[in-house]
């Protein structure tokens, strides 16, 4: 039942990322270069063009470790589809009032695990505890702010990412009391994802990921 429940979630993201990936091509023609489709963007951007957080890329590690991940990427995007969906440019923000409702679901589904884990047996709080320490030092990228926050906020096309820290911490703060999980430490290390410099996983992933489009260029179902 899980297997397919995380199947049904991931479903979910695909579609947002469609969504986002076709409006960003539109967008780009507006500005007065190339119109991309969503197909090339996900499939022949190089290593270096993506500039998603270093979380995302990591292996999927246990069962503990899969279901922190997905809480802590469902409550980060469910705070940045509740802002998009006030964003200045009409299509972003439909997406977003779609989008939120399914981070929403996820968000809570992922989190009623971290509690059964985190409060459950001295093997699965075990668990738990360590996904949190594996998983916590690369959370802060994730409101890191750069120059495309800027002008996002500027425009009001949507907020900077460090807007959203405060309401994010709180959520995992509560989260971790109700889970009897001790609050995470931050320490030095920050990941680079987000500026295009990724772990050793990403070029595996797209490896894979691009295999078929860049054997057989523009090749359909």
């Amino acid at each position: 039942e899980e297997d397919i429940a995380i199947t049904n979630m991931a479903l979910d993201l695909i579609g947002q990322a469609r969504g986002l990936l076709t409006l960003a091509g539109e967008m780009n023609q507006r500005a007065g270069g190339e119109r991309f489709d969503e197909d090339q963007l996900a499939f022949l951007r190089d290593e270096r063009d993506y500039l998603n957080p270093t979380l995302v890329e990591l292996p999927k590690g246990d069962f503990a470790f899969t279901v922190l991940r997905n809480t802590v990427v469902a409550t980060w995007l469910r705070a940045m589809w509740e802002r998009l969906a006030d964003s200045s440019d009409a299509e972003l923000a439909a997406i977003a009032g779609k989008a939120v409702k399914e981070a929403r679901y996820h968000q809570q589904h992922a989190a009623d695990w971290v509690v059964r884990l985190g409060d459950g047996t001295a093997e699965s709080a075990s668990r738990m505890a360590t996904a949190v320490k594996d998983l916590w030092r690369y959370v802060p990228e994730l409101f890191e702010d750069d120059a495309v926050d800027t002008a996002a906020a500027a425009a009001k096309l949507g907020p900077a990412a460090s807007e959203l820290r405060a309401g994010f911490d709180a959520d995992m703060a509560a989260l971790f009391a109700v889970a009897k999980l001790p609050p995470p430490k931050l320490g030095q290390y920050r990941s680079t994802g987000k500026r295009g410099v990724h772990s050793e996983h990403m070029g595996r992933i797209l490896t894979e990921m691009q295999y078929l489009q860049r054997a057989f260029p523009g090749g359909v179902w």
